[in-house]
């Protein structure tokens, strides 16, 4: 379900409004960003340069950099701005280049060439279909919903640039020029050139294909660091180093925005798409704010382990999850039965599933939904389909920092189970179950500080089950 495709470190292009949204969120800015100042990244077209690059030697406050310096191909104007972003995000964000990198700009169709070709090569139909059914059962995609031409459909539109970390090359998508909307879009992946050179992406930092589809939390937070730490540079940007040209050109940029792809996405995707910038860059505020770039830097060398860093920064770094060991029950429910999914779904997507679901009707209000989820301990859910693909099963166990927590995310979960399926075929203190048309008999359960759901397409596929877990609150 959370086995999104390991996508390289990108930009989106949102509204204006999300970042002033963030600044009202975690308070004014250190920073002291004015509130009508666009802050939004740009993806306008233009045709591609692909920058061979040499590097020379230029002093920047802090130290000696490697300065990449393009080949002959590139215009002297873009050359020149390109350098002066990296000297100027260099000279504040105190972080240092150790080698050359390549630099792109790509047209808008390039840019979904690369999104099919790239970004979700790795992301099979198989994988696809296996997210499809598990989102479905949580109740936050419709059934059939063509995920992966939908992911790339809205990164085609909302991408605005990104940084390879494989072929170490930035991409910026641009169509007429070089002006604002690129540069501070330049700043934003140039920052993530700095992160791979100074913390290695993928070896250092894990964010990789083969350990995210195990550790989804973790890359989760690490992504949310990483895209945070960019956002506030860009943010920086913009606030000392951009003209009054640039900051116009954004501007205008931002009032002929549209996005319908993104307008048109299940709710609970338009909420985890800016996870890591908006959830992200509160959670770096809070770093940059004790202790300037310094303690961002530190965050890095002690990486956050989990959404719940990210969602509450004063549990970072000591609150880590519990883990939560499930048996599996592939030899219990017989022949033809097969694992498709086991991962953690985490504080961020416990939310998700009570706060935005797919029909408006089963959603649980905003702070009841983030109140339910806070309090997470850790969890561990399973998913297994029949050999037609006709019939599912799903385990998931929750535990809470306290018994209380566990009675909060309890409570909330019958609350959802009502207004998703209607009264409870049987209910007690601790035990309600449902028959359902579309997941089939959902029973939902409370022991102490443990709360388990389980979805069967049978009292006897349940009790098979449960005989292995044991009563668990019956």
């Amino acid at each position: 379900m959370k086995n999104k495709p390991v996508l390289t470190i990108i930009i989106i292009v949102l509204s204006a409004c999300v970042l002033i949204s963030i600044a009202l969120i975690v308070g004014i800015f250190v920073l002291r960003i004015p509130i009508n100042q666009p802050l939004v990244p740009a993806a306008s077209p233009t045709q591609s340069i692909t920058l061979e690059t040499q590097t020379s030697q230029s002093e920047t406050p802090g130290g000696t950099s490697v300065i990449p310096t393009p080949g002959a191909t590139l215009p002297a104007d873009i050359a020149s701005a390109m350098d002066k972003i990296q000297q100027q995000v260099i000279s504040y964000r105190g972080l240092q280049l150790k080698g050359p990198f390549n630099r792109e700009l790509l047209t808008s169709s390039q840019l979904k060439e690369n999104v099919i070709n790239e970004f979700f090569a790795d992301y099979t139909a198989q994988d696809a279909q296996r997210d499809e059914t598990t989102l479905a059962a949580f109740g936050l995609l419709a059934p059939n919903f063509d995920l992966r031409q939908f992911y790339i459909k809205l990164y085609s539109e909302q991408v605005a640039g990104y940084y390879d970390d494989k072929t170490k090359t930035m991409y910026v998508i641009s169509n007429e020029s070089f002006g604002g909307p690129e540069k501070m879009t330049y700043s934003h992946e140039f920052t993530h050139t700095l992160q791979d050179q100074n913390y290695d992406i993928e070896n250092g930092l894990k964010v990789n294909t083969d350990n995210c589809k195990v550790n989804t939390e973790y890359c989760a937070a690490v992504t949310a660091l990483m895209e945070g730490d960019a956002t506030l540079s860009e943010t920086y940007w913009v606030t000392f180093d951009s003209t009054s040209t640039d900051k116009q050109q954004i501007q205008t940029f931002y009032q002929n925005l549209t996005t319908p792809v993104y307008d048109s996405a299940p709710a609970f995707m338009k909420q985890d798409f800016v996870f890591p910038y908006v959830q992200g860059l509160a959670f770096v505020q809070s770093l940059y704010t004790a202790n300037g770039w310094n303690g961002v830097d530190e965050a890095y060398k002690n990486p956050p382990v989990s959404t719940e860093q990210i969602l509450h920064p004063e549990k970072y770094p000591s609150d880590t999850p519990v883990t939560v060991d499930l048996p599996d029950f592939t030899s219990t429910l017989g022949s033809g039965w097969s694992e498709i999914d086991r991962n953690v779904m985490g504080e961020w997507y416990i939310s998700l599933i009570l706060g935005y679901g797919i029909q408006p009707s089963y959603r649980l209000d905003t702070t009841t939904a983030n109140a339910a989820a806070a309090g997470w301990g850790g969890d561990t859910y399973l998913f297994y389909t029949d050999q037609n693909n006709s019939n599912i099963a799903m385990v998931w166990e929750s535990t809470w920092d306290t018994s209380n927590d566990a009675t909060e995310f309890w409570n909330a979960s019958l609350k959802y189970g009502s207004q998703r399926w209607g009264n409870a075929q049987s209910s007690t203190s601790t035990s309600s179950t449902w028959q359902t048309s579309d997941v089939g008999l959902m029973t939902m359960r409370i022991s102490g500080s443990n709360v388990l759901w389980l979805m069967t397409p049978s009292a006897n596929v349940q009790s098979t089950i449960l005989s292995q877990i044991g009563t668990f609150g019956s």
